[in-house]
C-alpha cells in the first residue's frame, strides 16, 4: 500500500505522514517514508519550476513503486501539484491519495505551486485548518486502515 499525501507546502502533509508512520511503528508495522523536501536535498533539486517539480514527483513515484512492488508499505509526503502525474501511479499501484489543505497562512507560501491541481476523485479529503493532528489521522485510518501484522 502507498499513502500519498499531497497538498501545498505548510498544509500538514509531512506532519500527518509522520503521525501515520508513528502509529504504524507503535502497532508493529514497518513502513518507508519518502518526503519531498528530503528527496530534493538528496538529489540537489532546488528547481521549483514545473520541470523541477515533475522531476521530484517522478523520483518519488519510482521509489514508492519499487518499494510497493517489494511488498512494503510506503508513505509519501510531497506537494505533487499535477493531477495527471499523480493519477499515473494510482493506475499501476495500490495508492491512497490524501489531499491535505488549509485556509491558514503557515509561512511556506513562498514554495506554493500556483498551478496546483487538487484531486477530483478517489482521494481522502483532509482539511487541517481547525482539526487536530489526531482527528486528521483518525479520519484517514477510517477510510484507509493499514494492514496489521
Amino acid at each position: 500500500m502507498i499513502y500519498w499525501f499531497t497538498g501545498q507546502p505548510g498544509h500538514g502533509k509531512t506532519t500527518l505522514a509522520k503521525a501515520l508512520l508513528a502509529r504504524m511503528e507503535a502497532e508493529g508495522v514497518a513502513a518507508h517514508h519518502v518526503d519531498g523536501d528530503d528527496l530534493r536535498e538528496l538529489t540537489a533539486n532546488a528547481d521549483y519550476s514545473r520541470a523541477g517539480r515533475e522531476a521530484n514527483i517522478r523520483r518519488a513515484q519510482t521509489i514508492a513503486h519499487y518499494l510497493h512492488n517489494k511488498g512494503h508499505i510506503v508513505v509519501v509526503s510531497l506537494v505533487a501539484p499535477y493531477r495527471a502525474i499523480r493519477e499515473e501511479l494510482k493506475a499501476v499501484a495500490e495508492v491512497t491519495e490524501v489531499y491535505v489543505h488549509t485556509t491558514e497562512l503557515r509561512g511556506r507560501e513562498d514554495r506554493a505551486a500556483k498551478d496546483y491541481e487538487p484531486p477530483l476523485e478517489d482521494f481522502i479529503d483532509i482539511e487541517t485548518t481547525e482539526r487536530s493532528e489526531e482527528d486528521c489521522l483518525a479520519a484517514i485510518l477510517v477510510e484507509a486502515p493499514f494492514p496489521k501484522p
